[in-house]
């Protein structure tokens, strides 16, 4: 993989577009990334980053804290990542999630993330995708490196080195599963344990069920008292097989115990049997016996009531002869009652219509009822007038309202015709006002903004004033820190020099006579140095501490300085070389401008809105004038129509009312004469119908009466009786014949037995039967209980040799699983405590190691290795993944940890370096054309400086590109190709290539 180009904007401290051409330091091929500590030269390795994986290896605080400070609201963020592979060329557009001016309503409004893949083809960059989810997985094809690989193999972030290097078995182990994806293995693990403690529990649980089931069975047999002469409890079976074969001895002594118990059960039974036909035999003639002296009883009291009962039968049968003509009786003297009533209400009606004086030649049936249809139709003309008499007052009344709906219309014409007049003028006044006042307001955009730009001069004059004291005192901080510096730097070399100079010295001390050089190997020592001024690695190491401490007081104080210098130089740009006393001058002015200004958009919309009520209030009165002009007219064509209606209703009540005092009046009399001559018809119809019915109801009783045996109607109504005393006298008759029948039939049968008059007494066999029923529940009983006893005693055996043989079975299997669950998990036999993945992962680091130690042999002038170290760590802490230096001086492997500044660097180099060729050979063996490395090489001194950037400058063989973040200026003079990252003075930095 290279990389090609990189744009940055609004990202990080790049408020403005900055470009990197990577391509331009090919040549080169190692090229310096330098500036002052805070200009933001890892902020180059974070956009890289963020470009193809959308996120920095710096912080995970979210894509919000990408977006650059130095921002406007309306600024864009994004960067654009120009790469090529062995399947091509891409370009990634990544911006980040922000918060933008609304186009609509003004304030603020989310800026949602966006992504865009290209891939240039015949000189055109084609879109592959445009969604987060699918940029993600075809970069993952293109590029074949997680972001944890990445950071591995080709952007070597910082603090990354020495955490690797520092890091113990655990902390190790997490970074190398990240890197090498080795979770499965920790998967397989996890399956095998659990496979443990299931087979475990299954076991323990059939070791239970048996040891349940046995001792389940013994409490059986103890409280069955099938031991035998085995005593329970004097000891009981140490081993299962003892005690289940203990257990079938007792089974055969409860199978002997429920055949005796069922022999016994079965005898009592046939003797219950005999006890119970006894029994029931002498029960029986008590029984009857009795029955037959009740029978005798009831046949003697039957027979005295048997006169009784014929008379009865007597009444019933002519009460049901009487029944049969009732109806006949019954319609005569009905039809009798009829014709006297309409008799005499004929007489009544006559009289009625004799005293109304109406004269009639015959007053029949006929003539009465066309008298009465001739009136009625002379009233149907005179009711429309009664209807119009009625309503002579509303009628009025509606002419007076009518009246005063034309009074009130014509006035209401005539005001809105004079508002409507008004319109006009008012109109021209408020059009002149409004005019002026937006004259004034037009200005109001261009006020605001110089209210807004006073205030912030005003603001930044104000902070340029109070920044000068900070600016000087952290100027003066900063030339104190760097002249310790100076001092602990001028130390340091000192005693590394005198280190150097004393290296004789300190390896003749160590010669002995006869014994070989460890420089030459001579064991003759003719001329030893002198070890005058002796300087030990505690001292150059005390040294180094304290020149780095002196490093980090500058740092921090240039940095303070940078600071307060970007502060202040952002506020005098922003005060635009104002005063104080200028500045707070223009804001007044500024202050009163707008004030008047909103008054006068104030003025505005208030004139705005009163013609807008002005020109809906003309068309309102224009609708209005319309409106009361045609009420008017419809008001005046109603008070007419009702003063006609009000002549035509005069005219018809005169005519239909006649003499009588109204038309009402008149109608209610004529309307009395006419029920009146109804009546008197209807009367003569019905005696004349009347009669007829009368003549027919007595011929029919006169011919009823000669055919029964009754003499005429009053008998026939001495001879009936009620529904109830006919049924009550008929049960009555009935039940006594059935109830003398049946216990005749019953004593017949009793008698033809011949039993004793002397009553039988049952106690003797009762209490024999009773005896028997006793003696057979008991044998029942214990004949149950030996059966369930030995059933559940056979049940229970049978389960415990059944899940005692499966157990045997089920040990073997589980002894297997458990030795290699435990191998796998570093327990039991595992001596080294290694899990499967810390195994795996030890082999890949013993790759690593041998990778690192490639350079760092070189690196270290062939004293210092590394090695992989299984050892096992103390109290139980994670193990197998250790590294340990081997130091060629002392011969002895010492933890990496007690290495100094220098070397810690030198060997998280190598060790990153050996990391980053093991790693991409697991992702396919990819070729990396880019490399970039963010460390501190301040902390190494001049001859090992020159070694690692020998190491660094092979680096570039087979076009290889490497990138060097750092600010260390032997660097700068030692590497002419630069990126060079300046702070400006408004704040935001920039990027320049020399």
């Amino acid at each position: 993989m290279r990389l090609h180009r990189l744009e940055i904007e609004g990202f990080g401290p790049f408020r403005t577009r900055q470009i990197v051409d990577f391509d331009g330091f090919a040549g080169d091929g190692l090229f310096l990334i330098a500036g002052r500590t805070g200009a933001g030269k890892s902020s180059i390795l974070d956009a890289v980053c963020f470009g193809l994986y959308g996120s920095v290896p710096r912080y995970e605080g979210g894509e919000k804290r990408l977006r650059s400070d130095h921002c406007e609201p309306g600024d864009p963020s994004e960067v654009v990542v120009e790469f090529s592979t062995t399947s091509g060329r891409y370009r990634v557009i990544r911006s980040p999630e922000y918060e933008r001016p609304a186009k609509r309503g003004g304030g603020l409004t989310k800026q949602a993330s966006g992504v865009q893949l290209d891939v240039l083809e015949a000189d055109e960059w084609i879109t592959l995708a445009a969604k987060e989810k699918r940029v993600a997985d075809e970069l993952d094809e293109i590029l074949q490196l997680s972001r944890e690989q990445f950071l591995q193999v080709i952007l070597l972030a910082q603090n990354r080195f020495a955490r690797f290097l520092l890091a113990d078995s655990k902390e190790r182990q997490a970074l190398l599963r990240r890197l090498f994806g080795t979770e499965r293995f920790e998967d397989v693990q996890s399956r095998f344990e659990t496979r443990r403690r299931a087979a475990e529990s299954a076991l323990a649980g059939i070791a239970a069920t048996v040891g349940a089931r046995i001792d389940e069975a013994e409490r059986v047999v103890t409280a069955a008292e099938l031991w035998g002469e085995h005593s329970h409890a004097d000891g009981q079976p140490v081993t299962t097989d003892l005690r289940l074969s203990a257990l079938h001895d007792a089974l055969a002594r409860a199978a002997y115990q429920v055949e005796r118990r069922g022999t016994e059960r079965d005898e009592a039974e046939k003797r219950l049997t005999e006890a119970d036909a006894a029994l029931a035999t002498l029960r029986d003639e008590q029984k009857a016996q009795q029955e037959r002296d009740r029978a005798r009883a009831a046949v003697a009291r039957l027979e005295a009531e048997q006169p009784e009962i014929d008379e009865a039968s007597t009444r019933l049968r002519r009460a049901r002869e009487a029944e049969a003509l009732r109806a006949t009786i019954t319609a005569a003297e009905r039809a009798l009652e009829a014709h006297d009533a309409a008799v005499a209400q004929q007489v009544q009606a006559r009289e009625a219509w004799e005293a109304a004086g109406i004269e009639l030649d015959d007053p029949s049936t006929s003539a009465l009822q066309e008298w009465a249809a001739d009136r009625t139709q002379e009233i149907g003309a005179w009711r429309h007038a009664a209807g119009l008499e009625q309503n002579t007052d509303a009628l009025a009344a509606e002419l007076a309202a009518a009246q005063v709906r034309v009074d009130e219309t014509s006035a209401r014409a005539e005001a809105a015709e004079a508002a409507h007049a008004e319109q006009p003028g008012r109109l021209a006044e408020l059009t002149s006002q409004r005019d002026a006042a937006r004259r004034s307001a037009d200005r109001i955009d261009d006020v605001a903004a110089a209210l807004t730009a006073a205030q912030t001069r005003r603001e930044a004059a104000v902070q340029v004033e109070s920044l000068d004291a900070e600016r000087a005192a952290a100027e003066r901080a900063l030339a104190e820190a760097s002249g310790a510096l100076a001092a602990q730097q001028t130390a340091l070399a000192q005693l590394r020099r005198r280190r150097l100079d004393g290296f004789a010295g300190e390896l003749a001390t160590a010669l002995t006579e006869g014994e070989p050089c460890t420089v030459c190997g001579s064991t003759a020592h003719p001329s030893p140095a002198a070890h005058s001024d002796p300087v030990s690695a505690d001292d150059i190491e005390h040294a180094e501490s304290e020149r780095d401490a002196a490093v980090e007081v500058e740092r921090e104080a240039h940095n303070r300085v940078t600071e307060v210098r970007a502060a202040q130089a952002s506020a005098a740009a922003r005060a635009e070389e104002r005063t104080v006393e200028i500045a707070f001058a223009e804001l007044a002015a500024a202050v009163d401008a707008h004030t008047a200004a909103q008054q006068a958009v104030a003025a505005l919309e208030a004139a705005e809105r009163k013609l807008t009520e002005l020109s809906a209030q003309s068309a309102e009165l224009e609708k209005a004038r319309t409106d009361a002009a045609a009420a008017r007219a419809a008001a005046s064509e109603a008070l007419a129509l009702v003063a006609q209606r009000r002549d035509e209703a005069q005219r018809l009540i005169a005519e239909a009312r006649g003499d009588a005092e109204s038309v009402g009046a008149r109608i209610a009399a004529v309307a009395d004469l006419i029920r009146t001559a109804r009546v008197f018809s209807d009367a003569l119809d019905e005696q004349v119908r009347r009669a007829a019915v009368l003549a027919d109801a007595q011929t029919a009783q006169i011919e009823a009466l000669a055919t029964s045996d009754f003499a005429d109607a009053a008998s026939v109504r001495g001879a009936l009786l009620a529904a109830s005393e006919q049924q009550a006298l008929d049960a009555r008759v009935t039940a006594h014949t059935v109830q003398r029948t049946k216990e005749r039939e019953i004593l017949l049968a009793l008698e033809m037995r011949v039993l004793p008059e002397e009553p039988l007494d049952l106690t003797r066999v009762e209490e024999a039967a009773a005896t028997a029923r006793s003696t057979w529940k008991t044998l029942v009983d214990l004949a149950g209980r030996a059966d369930a006893t030995a059933e559940q005693l056979s049940s229970l055996i049978e389960a415990a040799q059944t899940a005692y043989a499966r157990s045997a079975e089920q040990q073997a299997d589980f002894e297997v699983l458990r030795g290699l669950a435990d191998t796998i998990a570093g327990r039991a036999g595992n001596t080294h405590k290694m899990t499967l993945e810390t195994f795996v992962l030890a082999a890949e680091l013993e790759e690593i190691v041998d990778a690192a130690n490639r350079r760092l042999s070189d690196m270290s002038a062939g004293r210092y290795r590394l090695q992989h170290s299984d050892a096992l760590a103390a109290r139980g802490a994670a193990s197998g993944l250790g590294i340990v230096v081997f130091d060629a001086f002392t011969g002895q492997t010492r933890p990496a940890q007690s290495l100094s500044g220098g070397e810690t660097f030198l060997s998280s180099l190598a060790l990153a370096l050996g990391l980053a060729e093991v790693v991409t050979a697991r992702a396919g063996g990819i070729q990396l054309d880019t490399l970039f490395i963010d460390e501190g090489f301040g902390s190494l001194d001049a001859d090992t400086l020159e070694v690692a950037m020998r190491t660094l400058d092979e680096l570039r063989s087979g076009g290889r590109t490497v990138g060097i973040i750092s600010h260390v200026e032997s660097m700068q003079e030692q590497i002419p190709a630069q990126l060079v990252v300046e702070q400006t003075q408004a704040g935001p930095s920039r990027i320049r290539s020399r």
